[in-house]
């Protein structure tokens, strides 16, 4: 019996030695896809062990070049991972925070962290204050899905900033190229503002009655634009605004004509006082159509969703996340 079953194996012997596959050749076909996954893997893992509080002194101290995920740490010794811009301008480029609309018609509501929560209130002046605060939220990867805020935003002292409009929903990898627009300032204002947003807005508080349109305003930067232009950042917006902005700046704190403070003017530079058209966050109060004009993207649909007549910014712009960069 055993010599007759040592007959029967000899065949399927031959037919293995003869085979042009093996499982050892099965084995070696898988390597050569998979390995480049798992070397891009290894590498975002590896980038844990850079001890470096900015984008800038990765590119800086440990030579990376490469735009993506990274590691950092603060001054107490808090990691976190955020994107670094590598590219633009020299590079060293930090995603700090962004600003995303998830429903436009939820007027202060849940979602709104950039304004209020709680609802359009004379008695909640300053909303969330997440402007001004320590408070950290959201995921780097979910950055054009839902609000982010990381602890580079109060951490990293800086001297410029950059800021992306991304398309709601994209992918990290594909952020720079899905982008409406892109710019960033090289005047180093933020040495004479204490290094980063953190202390810009403990300088000019994002509160409802803090002063006056225009007088009362934040700084206004003049910025380098990397995609799209000064013609091109107005047409983003509603038609009416055209004639009370100006191109080619990034301002803060610019107040309406109703005392409600906004946080940021992307592209622009305020001449009038409807702030809330063409501005992103903000206080907690904004009496005008009380609640219409509150939420972290104002009063960008003042005339319908995505009209672009009007004072009502393009459906682009309101279906954009605002991503904002230190360096």
């Amino acid at each position: 019996m055993m010599y007759q079953a040592f007959l029967l194996t000899i065949p399927l012997l031959m037919a293995f030695q003869t085979s042009n596959t093996s499982p050892l050749d099965s084995v070696k076909k898988i390597g050569p896809t998979s390995a480049p996954k798992v070397a891009k893997v290894d590498e975002i893992r590896n980038r844990a062990q850079f001890i470096a509080r900015s984008c800038k002194e990765v590119k800086d101290v440990y030579g990376q070049s490469e735009n993506g995920l990274y590691y950092l740490t603060t001054a107490t010794g808090v990691v976190y991972q955020t994107f670094c811009d590598m590219t633009t301008a020299g590079g060293g480029w930090t995603l700090v925070a962004s600003v995303h609309e998830d429903n436009i018609y939820g007027k202060c509501t849940v979602g709104d962290r950039w304004t209020s929560q709680q609802g359009n209130n004379a008695n909640w002046p300053q909303g969330e204050g997440n402007w001004a605060n320590r408070k950290t939220f959201g995921t780097v990867e979910g950055a054009t899905d839902d609000d982010f805020k990381n602890p580079g935003y109060y951490d990293i002292v800086a001297e410029d900033m950059s800021v992306w409009h991304v398309p709601n929903n994209t992918p990290v990898n594909h952020w720079k190229l899905a982008a409406i627009m892109r710019y960033h300032t090289d005047r180093r204002f933020l040495h004479l503002y204490g290094g980063n947003l953190y202390n810009l807005f403990h300088r000019y508080p994002v509160e409802y009655n803090v002063g006056a349109h225009l007088s009362d305003n934040g700084p206004s930067i003049p910025i380098v634009y990397d995609l799209g232009d000064k013609e091109s950042t107005k047409r983003f917006y509603g038609p009416y605004t055209e004639g009370e902005t100006e191109g080619g700046f990034i301002s803060f704190r610019a107040i309406n004509y109703e005392r409600a403070a906004t946080a940021i003017c992307s592209g622009v530079k305020p001449k009038g006082g409807n702030a809330e058209t063409y501005c992103i966050g903000g206080c907690g109060f904004f009496p005008e159509g009380n609640p219409l004009q509150c939420g972290d993207f104002t009063a960008f649909a003042w005339n319908g969703y995505g009209t672009h007549v009007g004072w009502s910014a393009s459906k682009q712009m309101i279906e954009s996340a605002v991503l904002l960069f230190y360096r």
